[in-house]
């Protein structure tokens, strides 16, 4: 996922778009988020989980420096 990209995500985006983002698998990324061990928060929803854009954006450009 481009800078642009995820500059463009709102506050909000769903698990399927942040796995996308960090290189995660959708399988992958519903278990971390289940076992509360997603690399970011994530917020759930009744069934559905959404992950905080901030710290999506906030963990990507630690990794840009790797």
């Amino acid at each position: 996922m481009s800078r642009e990209e995820l500059a463009a995500l709102p506050t909000t985006t769903t698990i399927e778009t942040a796995a996308r983002a960090l290189g995660l698998g959708r399988t992958r990324a519903y278990q971390l988020a289940r076992e509360n061990r997603f690399p970011c928060k994530v917020i759930r929803i009744g069934t559905s989980y959404r992950v905080v854009t901030a710290d999506l954006q906030r963990l990507m450009a630690g990794n840009e420096g790797s």
